[in-house]
């Protein structure tokens, strides 16, 4: 109830002194509030009451001072501390904020379109005014299209992510300052003072307006099965859930780690560590025991949930057994919860807990914490170049708030959409376009549990048809998959209901682009090639948003999102201003849903990414802009290998390398692959008699990298050679080993560093064997 007003009003009313001062969950909490205390809270499923405040400059005189709203029935407004001047009854608190906003400002009201509940009237614009689009271009120095309102994000920040942040998110605690950043000291704060909870956000404040409306579609493994949850029923989950955890002891702050399916318990699983303040880390459950066991070290995690196995692509996963050959090497492990995705029983220990067991015994209400706009929301770790993982840190309201705005923009989301996006939660696009994003907006979102070709590749298009999915979201590697089998898998099943087609993990060719647009989109789709990271919590360079009819190029990223300044500088740290030129991909100014830093490492946090280029984000991509002015990704500038969508660090995969007994030095790199987009290509210098053969020796580093990282990490190609190519000082010139597996020898530029130039040559060679020895194969 409380949530329903705050929408309302703010929507209503986008006034920049408006103010929500607090949430007061019972009329005695409403004494002490009068009284100057601000205790005696209670659990806002109880029914509550909201104090806003409204300035003189907004409104009539009459209606100046502190409004309340109380549990169903009464509003009731007053000035200074007691005797409230009018009481107006109504059968819905929705009834009554309306009724208040229009008594205080029915002329400005006049000019604001009505909204659904729980979610903000901006529709798709292909005409009419601007506030359609955005009601809160209201506030703003009259934009006249989207370009004026890119240039509001980017120069008027304060002004432009104020009014989103007060409009699009409820809070408990009005924040009293934007932002506080400064990117050469490595500074990023927003929304300073404001306090919310985020599970309140994606769930409460659409339970009270639409509580049967369906939240999530879990499309399971098996095909043709789906389960439909509506707000109601997750928001119950993640409450039993969240009282579950505090009542084995999970506490605010305490990092909770995730290594589950896409199922609606792992959802209800994030949503409920932010409902009670701790912080979620959810790792990929691809990864092996080691690779897990690694992160819950490292995020010093005294609390697993799992699930007893996971079905993919038709076949069992033993997720229960990985998780207790990790928990093993992680003595800090006081708990392991355990979901029941199949029906199978497993060994369980003194550690086990089963999970619905144990939520059916809670309540159905749980208390959300208030969490400063600051606070940790999750961990998500992601692979650096020196081989050990980074626990990148996102936090509540800017990250909620970007993710919001991102997926409603970049995909023209409008209420009652059937959103696809198609990646695993254990990553951040999960985090962000299965989760966060969708369920801020009070949208239905799609939970794809099974692999595109499974049980043949009409999956995704026969779910399309199915399910009535309207956007669509996927990686390229999929794409290029899905083209090999021909255009009779797409055309089978009925596509009408696509609106906008989204690609995301890598750049995707031309080939690809133009097969997605044409045979998968029918040519009526746009086809929006987003480019971000782990670290940008959401998308930030897009074909859309734009104005409307704007050209798409293929294969291309194109136009920045609202509050990304990008940037292109050369190797000296020059900023290139011409259009027409390639360089370092860097961000000039921060904005809200940014890393804040790596868990335990700020200083790692500053080396990689800002102390490169001082004064600005350094992506580690670079990009070329066209001569209009666009963005295109050219790949990666730093150790990192992008497969099938997931960033690998060359060093951790080297780290695997030169522990076989038999190996004494490596080097890994990246080389252009047809499907994955890049695959792994490992060098291997022999220890004196090992007496290894290179196809022995390959087939024993696939086995080990795909048990010590996970299987997508096996290298293609294991090239033996005498030795690496390295400077007079002993560094490897990975350059040289990059353009020999592009198959670029003739390309190989400045050597005169170079140690041995016959190693160049035996490599060069020893290539070429290689690859031919496994076409023929």
């Amino acid at each position: 109830m409380e949530v329903i007003f705050s929408q309302i009003f703010l929507q209503s009313s986008p006034f920049p002194s408006l103010k929500v001062i607090e949430f007061l969950f019972s009329h005695s909490a409403l004494e002490e509030r009068r009284r100057g205390t601000r205790q005696g809270r209670k659990a806002p499923c109880a029914g509550g009451l909201l104090c806003v405040q409204l300035a003189q400059d907004d409104v009539a005189p009459a209606c100046t001072g502190a409004w309340v709203l109380p549990g169903p029935g009464v509003l009731s407004s007053w000035k200074g501390s007691r005797a409230p001047i009018s009481l107006v009854r109504g059968r819905y608190p929705a009834v009554m904020a309306r009724l208040l906003a229009r008594t205080c400002c029915s002329k400005t009201l006049s000019q604001v379109p009505r909204c659904p509940l729980g979610l903000v009237a901006a529709r798709a614009w292909s005409h009419g005014p601007l506030t359609a689009y955005m009601p809160e271009a209201i506030t703003f120095s009259r934009p006249k299209d989207h370009q004026d309102l890119y240039k509001v994000s980017v120069d008027q920040g304060d002004a432009f992510w104020g009014a989103l942040g007060r409009s699009r998110l409820t809070w408990i605690t009005p924040f009293h300052s934007v932002q506080d950043c400064d990117l050469h000291q490595g500074r990023v704060s927003w929304f300073l003072g404001g306090q919310l909870n985020v599970a309140v956000n994606c769930l409460d404040r659409h339970v009270h307006a639409a509580p049967d409306k369906v939240a999530l579609i879990w499309e399971k493994d098996e095909p043709g099965e789906e389960v439909r949850v509506t707000y109601r029923e997750l928001l119950e989950l993640t409450c039993r859930l969240g009282n579950t955890l505090k009542r084995q002891g999970v506490k605010r702050g305490d990092r909770v780690t995730i290594y589950m399916p896409p199922c609606p318990l792992a959802v209800a699983s994030m949503l409920a560590c932010a409902r009670i303040g701790a912080v979620h880390a959810v790792v990929f459950a691809g990864f092996s025991a080691e690779s897990l066991a690694d992160r819950i070290r490292d995020a010093q995690s005294e609390t697993v949930i799992t699930v007893n196995q996971g079905l993919r692509g038709g076949k069992v996963i033993e997720l229960k057994k990985t998780v207790d050959q990790a928990v093993k090497q992680c003595p800090g492990v006081k708990r392991v919860l355990v979901s029941m995705r199949t029906t199978s029983k497993v060994p369980m220990t003194a550690l086990d807990v089963p999970l619905e067991e144990e939520m059916m015994k809670e309540d159905a209400c749980c208390e959300p914490a208030v969490m400063d706009s600051e606070d940790m929301l999750f961990l998500l770790y992601t692979s650096g170049s020196t081989g050990k993982p980074k626990g990148l840190v996102h936090s509540q309201a800017g990250y909620l708030l970007f993710a919001a705005l991102t997926h409603k923009y970049v995909f023209d989301y409008q209420d009652r959409d059937i959103f696809g996006c198609v990646a695993d939660i254990g990553w951040i696009t999960g985090h962000t376009y299965v989760v966060y994003g969708p369920l801020c907006n009070g949208g239905t979102t799609v939970l794809f549990e099974s692999t595109p070709v499974h049980p043949n590749p009409g999956r995704y298009w026969e779910t399309v048809e199915r399910l009535r999915i309207n956007q669509f979201y996927g990686a390229p590697t999929a794409i290029r998959l899905l083209l090999r089998y021909g255009d009779e898998w797409v055309k089978k099943y009925d596509r009408s209901s696509l609106k906008v087609l989204g690609s995301v993990g890598e750049p995707i060719n031309k080939e690809a682009w133009e097969w997605y647009f044409h045979v998968v989109g029918e040519t009526r789709c746009p086809v929006v090639d987003t480019w971000w990271q782990t670290e940008t919590g959401g998308i930030c360079i897009s074909p859309r948003p734009s104005n409307p009819g704007a050209e798409i190029l293929p294969g291309m990223a194109m136009r920045p999102f609202f509050g990304i300044r990008p940037t292109l500088l050369d190797d000296k740290g020059n900023v290139l201003l011409e259009n027409n030129i390639s360089g370092a991909l860097c961000i000039s100014q921060a904005w809200p849903g940014m890393a804040r830093t790596i868990y335990n490492d700020h200083k790692r946090f500053l080396e990689t990414y800002l102390t490169p280029y001082p004064g600005f984000f350094f992506t580690g991509d670079g990009a070329y802009r066209t001569r209009k002015g666009y963005y295109q990704l050219t790949g990666r500038l730093d150790d990192i290998i992008n497969i099938s969508g997931h960033r690998l660090g060359t060093a951790e995969v080297e780290d695997v390398v030169n522990h076989h007994v038999a190996v004494a030095e490596s080097a890994v790199i990246g080389y252009p692959h047809e499907i994955k987009g890049e695959g792994a290509y490992v060098f291997v210098v022999l220890k004196k008699d090992s007496g290894y053969t290179q196809e022995t020796l390959a087939a024993e580093l696939q086995e080990l990298i795909s048990k010590k990282i996970a299987k997508y990490a096996a290298p293609d190609y294991v090239q033996v050679t005498h030795r690496l190519p390295k400077t007079r000082s002993g560094k490897i010139m990975r350059r040289v080993l990059r353009k020999i597996v592009e198959d670029k020898a003739s390309e190989l530029g400045d050597l005169t560093t170079l140690d041995d130039h016959e190693a160049v040559q035996q490599i060069i060679e020893g290539h070429k064997h290689l690859v031919e020895g496994q076409k023929s194969y």
